[in-house]
This record gives structure tokens, C-alpha cells and sequence, in this order.
């Protein structure tokens, strides 16, 4: 979104700031506190976050943008492409309906914040953290290999992720359960797919020992996963206190059921809109002018991505130098071809 863009430029403007703070602890409390009360879309308990850990912040801002990058991707070729979003905060626009697009969105946010900091961490250019002390030195006798290595602290990002990013949740709804619930699949997500990488030792390259680390999974992988959950997520109500009238828990949306969801599963609490037009009441951009293919039946086909609207038709011409030969001597000999194609946009 265009606040990200200008997040990212702020961030990146004053993180030189605060890696020059970082040496004087007298200095980083007013500097950091100036800083943090001109980041938009804090939630208080994020703002006294930001203040006291100022390198942190720059960590988390990486993760929540590599979490909408990667959102971006997984729904390029779709209606909604992840950029319909609304309300301003510190992970971009926030989507007013509380949807199965919101629901991915959480959960990809908060395992890139978790990701962003466990890496950190590892590489040393968090402060407070670092390699997992838990995974040093212990041997498996039975499979015959030990801690090594620096091992990923991914409770720390973990912990920290949930400190951070579950702080903006201070409404009792509804939304606030979804968006808890969806905050914690992304980054079970996460420590699902940790994983153990080894390396031999031993004489003549025999494997007489091994030593072992764990590391974080490829984040592509991570967005795999959840666009998968997405696909199969979950329509829920919430439950109301009889006291209160306050949503207590949520519950799977079917009559006489009283099931809550998996924990793995992603949720939502609204239909989705269909993306079609430009409506800033649900944030959808609509999808006009959106490049479609004409004989695709899947979502980016021109049929489903302009709604019925039809497409308009783009002709290019492109010429360029081909089968170039070098004669003796000494000149190159070209020839020149030429290609024309056609690039079809939703009316």
C-alpha cells in the first residue's frame, strides 16, 4: 500500500538514528521516544514497546513488509491482490471486513514479524537475544548426533511477535478473537516448519558424529501453507457472555454446534466481498484496468477477474537485433526481428 511505502521510507530514514543511539543509553530514551510517537497506527502498549527496544522496531517493520510482500504474491492472480486494504496502522491499511482475506493477512504479518526477529536474533543484530542456549551441547546417544552450531531462539521471536503484534488488539469483539486467533496460526505456522539441518564429522569423511542446529524454514514456504489454510478456512460466530453480552469465544457458524475451530485453522467471521468495484466501505480497489489472460478459466482469466465487465485489447510491437554473426573481419551481421503482442486489461 502507499502507507507501507512511506512506512518504509520512515523507518529506513531513522533507523540510522537509532543505530547510532544504540551506545548511549542516556540519549536512545529521548531519542527513541520522539521517533516512536510519530510512527502512525501504534497501539499504546506498541508504542511503550517501540520506546524502550528502538532496534526492534526496525526488525519488526522488515517482517510485516516481507509478510505483505508475500501476501502480494500469493494473490497476484487474483481479484483481490492484497492491496485493498484500509484503516492505517504500522502493518499498512487494515481490511475493514472481517473476511477470509483479513484472516491471511494477520497470520502472514505475524509469522513475518516472528521470522523477522528469530533471524535477527541468529545473526546477532538484535540486542537481548541471540542463539537458542537450550540447544548447546546436548548429545543423542541414540541417533548419534548433538547441538551445535547456533540454533534459531524461535520462542524469543515467538514471544515477541505475540508481545507486539497481539498488543494492537484492545477492542472486545468479535474481530478482536479473529484476529487473535489468526495471529496465532501464522506463527504456529512457523514453528511448525523449524528445521534441523546436520553436518558430518568424522575421518576420511565418515559421518562418525554429527552436529545439528535448528534453522527458520524459507518464508516462501510459510505462504505456501497459509494460502493453502485460506482455501480451507473457517466460518465462525462469536459467543456471547449471558452476563456481559461480550464475545467470549468463537464458535464453527453452523446451527446447534457449539464446536470451536482447530487451532491450525484459519477463520473468519464475514463473507467476502466480491472485489469487483472500488467500494471503500469493504476496501476493495476493484479490479479495473487489472491485467487479466484471455484463455485462462482460473482466477486471473479475463472472464472471472473483470466480473463480467469485458477487456479492452493492448497491441505492442517490439523490434530488436537477432542472429547476430561475426563475419570476418571484422564487423557483426544482424537481422532484425520484430514481435507483436497483446496485453488484455479488465474494462
Amino acid at each position: 500500500s502507499v502507507f507501507w511505502k512511506v512506512f518504509s521510507i520512515f523507518l529506513f530514514k531513522h533507523s540510522i538514528i537509532f543505530q547510532l543511539y544504540r551506545g548511549f543509553s542516556s540519549v536512545i530514551a529521548l531519542g527513541a521516544s520522539v521517533i516512536c510517537n510519530k510512527i502512525p497506527g501504534l497501539a499504546p502498549r506498541q508504542r511503550t514497546i517501540c520506546q524502550s527496544r528502538p532496534d526492534a522496531i526496525i526488525v519488526i517493520g522488515e517482517g510485516a513488509q516481507m509478510g505483505i510482500n508475500e501476501c502480494q504474491f500469493q494473490f497476484k492472480n487474483g481479484r483481490w491482490n492484497c492491496s485493498a486494504l484500509g484503516e492505517r496502522t504500522v502493518f499498512g491499511k487494515e481490511l475493514k471486513v472481517g473476511s477470509k482475506e483479513a484472516a491471511f493477512t494477520y497470520a502472514i504479518i505475524a509469522a513475518g514479524v516472528a521470522h523477522a526477529i528469530t533471524a535477527a536474533c541468529t545473526q546477532g543484530t538484535l540486542s537481548g537475544c541471540g542463539c537458542d542456549k537450550e540447544k548447546q551441547g546436548f548429545y543423542n546417544q541414540e541417533e548419534g548426533w548433538k547441538w551445535g552450531g547456533c540454533s534459531a531462539d524461535i520462542r524469543y521471536g515467538l514471544s515477541f511477535s505475540k508481545v507486539f503484534i497481539d498488543a494492537r488488539e484492545i477492542r472486545q469483539n468479535a474481530r478482536t478473537l479473529m484476529n487473535l486467533h489468526n495471529n496465532e496460526v501464522g506463527r504456529k505456522v512457523l514453528e511448525k516448519n523449524m528445521r534441523l539441518e546436520c553436518k558430518c564429522h568424522g575421518v576420511s569423511g565418515s559421518c562418525t558424529t554429527k552436529t545439528c542446529w535448528t534453522t527458520l524454514p524459507k518464508f516462501r514456504q510459510l505462504g505456501y501453507i497459509l494460502k493453502e489454510k485460506y482455501n480451507h478456512a473457517v466460518h465462525v460466530e462469536p459467543v456471547r457472555a449471558s452476563r456481559n453480552k461480550r464475545p467470549t469465544f468463537l464458535k464453527v457458524k453452523k446451527p446447534y454446534s457449539y464446536r470451536k475451530p482447530v487451532d491450525m485453522d484459519l477463520v473468519y467471521i464475514e463473507k467476502s466481498p466480491n472485489y469487483c468495484e472500488a467500494d471503500p466501505v469493504t476496501g476493495s480497489m476493484g479490479t479495473q484496468g487489472r491485467i487479466c489472460n484471455k484463455t485462462a478459466q482460473q482466477a486471473n482469466g479475463c472472464d472471472l477477474m473483470c466480473c463480467g465487465r469485458g477487456y479492452n485489447t493492448h497491441q505492442y510491437s517490439r523490434v530488436w537485433q537477432c542472429n547476430c554473426k561475426f563475419l570476418w573481419c571484422c564487423y557483426v551481421k544482424c537481422n532484425t526481428c520484430s514481435e507483436r503482442t497483446e496485453v488484455y486489461t479488465c474494462k
